[in-house]
């Protein structure tokens, strides 16, 4: 008798079998029976199997239900969660998953089941910020931020003669659960020296002190290269960011000798 994957006979095969003879089929582990084709057959007269075929179909797993989410197959969509197939879980925006991502539909026996827990999809909230020395930030009464809502620092005015320089990012968004776009900025007064580059000149006005994010451009004496970054700025630490270039005797080399500024973070 022909051999199917979704279903066995329900005795041994015999070694021969004289027409009009019927064998039956009963679904494999697994499977269940569709009653729009029948598990038997017949030896015909022309020595062949009355033509049938598979019967039985893989059994799904429920569609799991995922509030704020939503469930995918990936592959044969519509055709349900059978056993070895996986389900993908994805939240809506400002939710975030908590669990396993992707879960198998399993078979044990002619039992199948999910072979995990079904996620979820929390609501995303991040604790306060933090405050910071000698600043102050929107919604300070605030301790609990839901997902995308911004929060904004500024410094306070300063009591000595240099005001605060406010040193990373003034705008903080709730990004993830309980993470923030960025650390928290600083306000702190930034002063750096004036640049000294040996054997080159400055090409910006130069002063007795530098602010925050000042910049400032070399050229190099005649018979030297400039070699690294131009310009420099005054970085948060009231240091010239990136390191100083040098100036080397002789004349430049065709190929790039360090990255641009633009690779520098900051």
């Amino acid at each position: 008798p022909p051999v199917f994957q979704s279903m066995k006979l329900k005795v041994p095969p015999q070694p021969a079998y004289l027409p009009g003879e019927k064998v039956y089929y009963q679904c494999n582990p697994g499977y269940y029976y569709s009653y729009f084709y029948g598990l038997s057959t017949y030896c015909e007269k022309n020595d062949s199997w009355y033509p049938i075929d598979e019967a039985c179909y893989k059994k799904q797993c429920p569609t799991p239900k995922v509030p704020n989410g939503e469930v995918y197959e990936q592959y044969e969509p519509q055709t349900g969660f059978q056993f070895d197939k996986d389900a993908y879980f994805y939240c809506n925006y400002g939710y975030f998953l908590k669990g396993e991502p992707i879960l198998t539909c399993k078979l044990s026996g002619d039992t199948v089941y999910w072979g995990g827990d079904i996620p979820t999809c929390e609501k995303i909230f991040c604790a306060e910020p933090g405050i910071i020395e000698n600043g102050k930030r929107t919604n300070s009464w605030r301790v609990v931020f839901e997902f995308n809502e911004v929060v904004t620092y500024t410094c306070d005015p300063s009591d000595g003669p240099q005001e605060y320089s406010l040193v990373g990012e003034s705008k903080l968004s709730c990004s993830g659960p309980g993470q923030w776009s960025s650390d928290p900025p600083q306000c702190k007064v930034v002063q750096c020296e004036p640049p000294v580059l040996k054997y080159g000149k400055p090409l910006s006005e130069m002063k007795e002190k530098f602010s925050y994010k000042d910049e400032v451009a070399f050229e190099c004496l005649k018979g030297f290269y400039l070699n690294g970054s131009n310009p420099v700025f005054c970085g948060g630490n009231s240091t010239w960011e990136p390191e100083m270039p040098t100036c080397i005797k002789g004349f430049k080399p065709t190929h790039p000798t360090k990255p641009p500024l633009s690779r520098y973070p900051g």
